[in-house]
């Protein structure tokens, strides 16, 4: 039975796990919260490793708190740079693998068609760069890191529920559509990593594969404008929503204006199947 350590369990991608982790019963699962298990510790890292025989842990723990990292680097370097590190050195030692999450936000590069795993990576904010040192802080070279974007669900605070929320109290709302990429439905997400590390365990795939960077977000194309507006439309919520540019809605950290990702690593790797945005959209509203 392998047994899986999912750190920040109470993130977006955490809780999905949880909800999931009853359709895996093969499984057993550890799901820490920071008081649980502190990952900036290197040497509670350690200790919590050799004393219960982790063979995966899914590293959902990050600092993601974009525009408020401008004003506090260190914070956000010590949980997305050092805290990957540990654990990367823990799972070395114990003969685990690491799964961590990175972000559309590394590329950042002017490219207008959709961003390969080996694309140029420029990071332009604090919140990124630190996403970017984070992928290269697993010393061992064996973590399996996914980039995605545009993370939402129905747990945590995210754009589709600011955006519920606005919608009912506001008859207007402002939103930028010059921003293009793709939304991710954690619970996709979480899904997907549960399916490979279960092809794993049932030898379909060679644990060799969970290696290195690969891009995953539901399929299409949209922009926050027009994601709002789908929102809203399946939703049926009476609210406006005005197309802006980003220069008309300033924000301390900058945005990539184009982030869409090129899947066709993940899905020819690891035999993913990945829904459009739209479908998993109804499905996370359907929660609400």
């Amino acid at each position: 039975m392998a047994r899986i350590l999912v750190t920040g369990s109470n993130g977006q991608v955490g809780q999905e796990l949880q909800v999931l982790a009853s359709q895996f019963r093969d499984f057993q699962f550890l799901f820490t919260n920071r008081t649980e298990l502190d990952i900036t510790d290197k040497i509670s890292i350690q200790r919590f490793f050799e004393s219960n025989s982790i063979q995966y842990c899914i590293n959902c723990a990050a600092y993601t708190a974009v525009d408020k990292a401008e004003s506090e680097p260190e914070q956000a370097h010590l949980v997305n740079v050092k805290s990957v590190q540990y654990l990367a050195e823990a799972c070395k030692n114990v003969g685990a693998l690491l799964i961590h999450f990175s972000s559309d936000y590394v590329y950042h590069n002017g490219q207008n068609t959709p961003l390969k795993e080996t694309d140029p990576t420029t990071p332009q904010s604090v919140y990124a760069k630190s996403k970017l040192e984070g992928e290269a802080a697993e010393t061992a070279g064996t973590a399996l890191i996914l980039r995605t974007s545009w993370v939402y669900s129905s747990f945590g605070h995210n754009f589709v529920k600011t955006m519920l929320r606005l919608g009912r109290e506001r008859p207007e709302l402002r939103v930028v559509y010059d921003q293009v990429g793709a939304p991710t439905h954690a619970r996709d997400l979480a899904q997907a990593v549960l399916h490979i590390i279960q092809k794993v365990e049932n030898g379909i795939i060679e644990r060799s594969l969970l290696h290195g960077i690969y891009n995953y977000s539901n399929e299409g194309v949209t922009s926050w404008y027009d994601f709002a507006k789908a929102i809203f439309e399946i939703a049926d919520i009476d609210c406006k929503v005005t197309p802006i540019e980003t220069k008309d809605y300033p924000t301390p950290a900058q945005r990539p204006p184009y982030s869409v990702l090129n899947k066709n690593k993940m899905k020819e790797a690891f035999g993913v199947e990945i829904a459009h945005w739209r479908e998993s959209l109804k499905t996370c509203l359907g929660l609400l």
